[in-house]
C-alpha cells in the first residue's frame, strides 16, 4: 500500500506496480458519496489485455485498440476483439452482431475478457471499454450511469461508422447494466440487452447504502434525510448531477428491446429488490435469473451460456462456430469446438488432442512453402518426416547433425508450445507450432498454421551445395 497526491493505492497480487486499485485518501469508508462518484479505481497494466493478436480453437482473434473521445472531452480507453479476417478487411468477411460489454463501478474493461472465446467463435465480435473515470481512461468521478451513458453512445456511435458491425447487444453489470437502461430508451435499435445486477433508484439505494456495512459508521435513522442531503450537494457540487433524478426505474416503461435480467440473491449492495421492480415494470420481452451469489461473485457457466444464446437469438445468429476454414483449427481435426473455445459444453481438450493437433501443424508447417510451388516444385515436394518427440518444461537446448542433399531440401526442429489458460483465451487454447529449419538460402524461423507457414525471421546465407 501506498500514498500520494491524496490517493492510497493498494498493489494487487503479484502485478506490475500499474496494476491496483486506488482509492481517495481521505477517510474513504466516512463519505457516503465515495461509495456513489468515487469507489475504488482499477488501475492495470496494458498487457493484462492479452496479445494483439491470438488462436482460439475455431477462430483467429485480433484486438483492435481505440481511443474515443467523450461529450465532455475525456478520453475512453476501448477494445474491438473480432475476428482476424473481419479486422483485415479479407474477401468475404462481412460485418457481423457486436456485444458491448458495460463493467462494473469499480472495475474496467478487463472484466470483459472471459467473453472473448464465447463470441468470437460464433460470428460475434466483443467491444469492450472503461467509462470516464475508470481505468485507464480519463476523469476522476463516476456517476453511475447519468454520463456513462453518453460514453456508451459514443461506443456505439463508432461501431456504427466503422463498417465492421451490423446488430448491436449491450451486456452490463451494475453500474454497466443501469447506463444500458438509460441508453436504451433513446436508442431503439439495440438488438438486445443482459442486464446484471442494476438499481432501480439511486436515492433509494443511497439510502440502503447509508445504513449499510459498507460505511464504518451507519448512519442512524433520525439523521438519514440530513445525511442523504448533505450527499446530494457534494455530489452536484463534484459531478453535477442530482442522485434524485437517477431513477431508471423511469426509463423502462418506454422500451421494448429484449431483456435478460440477472441478480445475485445473496447481493447486500444492490439487493436483488432493484432488479425485480424493474423486471415488473420493464415493457420489452424479458426473462429473470436469478442466482446464487453475491454483488461481485464471478457468475455460473451455465448463465454465461444462457446470455450467448439469448444474444443468438436476438441477433438469429447461429450458436455454432461461424465461417470457413480459415483460422478453423478445431474444423481442420473433425470436431467443433463452441466449448472448447468457451469451457462450456465440453470437456476441456485433454492432451491426446493437443498432440495431434500439434502434429498436424507440424505436417502442415513442414509442407512446400508457397515460394516453392510455381514451376511444378511443389507438386513433386516429398512428404515431411517427423522424428523423434520430445517433451519438456524447462529451458532447453536441442543440436542435431542436418544434411540437405538438394537445392530445394529443409531441415530443422518443430516447437510445439501450449498456452496455459488465460482470461482471453479460455480454459483450452490451442498449441502454436514454431518451424526452425535451414534450407540452402539461409536460416528461418516460421510459424505453422492451417494454410501452411509463415515465416517470421529468416537470416539469408546462401549455402554451396
Amino acid at each position: 500500500m501506498s500514498s500520494s497526491r491524496g490517493v492510497t493505492s493498494i498493489q494487487l497480487g503479484d502485478g506490475s506496480e500499474d496494476d491496483r486499485l486506488e482509492l481517495p485518501g481521505q477517510p474513504y469508508a466516512l463519505a457516503l458519496w465515495n461509495l456513489i462518484i468515487r469507489p475504488p479505481r482499477r488501475r492495470y497494466d496494458l498487457a493484462r489485455l492479452g496479445p494483439s493478436e491470438f488462436r482460439l480453437w475455431s477462430a483467429r482473434v485480433k484486438r483492435v485498440d481505440i481511443d474515443l473521445r467523450s461529450s465532455r472531452g475525456m478520453t475512453l480507453k476501448c477494445s474491438h476483439f473480432l475476428s482476424k479476417a473481419l479486422a483485415e478487411g479479407a474477401p468475404g468477411a462481412e460485418p457481423g452482431p457486436c456485444v458491448m460489454y458495460l463493467h462494473q463501478n469499480a472495475s474496467c474493461r478487463l472484466e470483459a475478457l472471459n467473453l472473448v472465446p464465447l463470441f468470437i467463435p460464433l460470428g460475434i465480435s466483443l467491444f469492450c471499454f472503461d467509462f470516464a473515470g475508470c481505468g485507464e481512461s480519463e476523469g476522476e468521478y463516476i456517476s453511475l450511469g447519468w454520463f456513462e451513458r453518453d460514453d456508451l453512445a459514443e461506443c456505439v456511435d463508432y461501431l456504427r461508422k466503422s463498417g465492421k458491425v451490423s446488430a448491436i447487444g449491450l451486456w452490463g453489470r451494475s453500474m454497466g447494466a443501469v447506463t444500458a437502461l438509460l441508453h436504451a430508451d433513446r436508442d431503439h435499435s439495440i438488438g438486445g440487452m443482459v442486464l446484471d445486477s442494476p438499481f432501480c433508484n439511486l436515492s433509494t439505494l443511497a439510502s440502503e447504502l447509508a445504513q449499510s456495512e459498507y460505511l464504518a459508521i451507519k448512519v442512524p435513522s433520525w439523521l438519514l434525510s440530513g445525511a442523504l442531503a448533505l450527499g446530494r450537494m457534494r455530489i452536484q457540487s463534484l459531478c453535477g448531477f442530482d442522485i434524485d433524478q437517477l431513477t431508471p426505474e423511469q426509463h423502462v416503461g418506454d422500451t421494448f428491446i429484449p431483456a435478460l435480467f440477472i441478480h445475485g440473491n445473496d447481493d447486500d449492495f444492490i439487493g436483488p429488490h432493484h432488479t425485480k421492480k424493474l423486471f415488473e415494470a420493464y415493457n420489452g420481452d424479458k426473462e429473470l435469473e436469478l442466482v446464487d451469489g453475491d454483488h461481485n461473485s464471478p457468475r455460473p457457466p451455465f448463465l454465461n451460456r444462457k446470455a450467448v444464446l439469448f444474444f443468438c437469438r436476438a441477433f438469429r445468429c447461429n450458436p455454432a462456430p461461424q465461417g470457413d476454414d480459415s483460422g478453423n483449427l478445431a474444423r481442420l481435426l473433425g470436431f467443433e469446438a463452441f466449448g472448447l473455445d468457451g469451457g462450456l459444453d465440453q470437456p476441456r481438450m485433454n492432451r491426446h488432442l493437443i498432440l495431434e493437433a500439434a502434429k498436424q501443424l507440424a505436417l502442415i508447417g513442414s509442407g512446400p512453402p508457397p515460394s516453392r510451388e510455381p514451376g511444378g516444385h511443389g507438386a513433386s515436394w516429398p512428404a515431411p518426416g517427423l522424428g523423434e518427440r520430445k517433451q519438456v518444461f524447462t529451458p532447453f537446448r536441442a543440436e542435431g547433425a542436418l544434411q540437405l542433399s538438394d537445392p530445394l531440401a529443409e531441415a530443422g526442429f518443430c516447437i510445439c508450445a501450449v498456452p496455459l489458460p488465460s482470461e482471453y483465451g479460455g480454459p483450452s487454447r490451442p498449441p502454436e507450432v514454431l518451424v526452425a529449419y535451414v534450407a540452402a538460402d539461409g536460416l528461418h524461423l516460421a510459424r505453422a498454421s492451417e494454410g501452411g507457414r509463415e515465416v517470421l525471421k529468416s537470416t539469408k546465407s546462401r549455402l554451396d551445395l
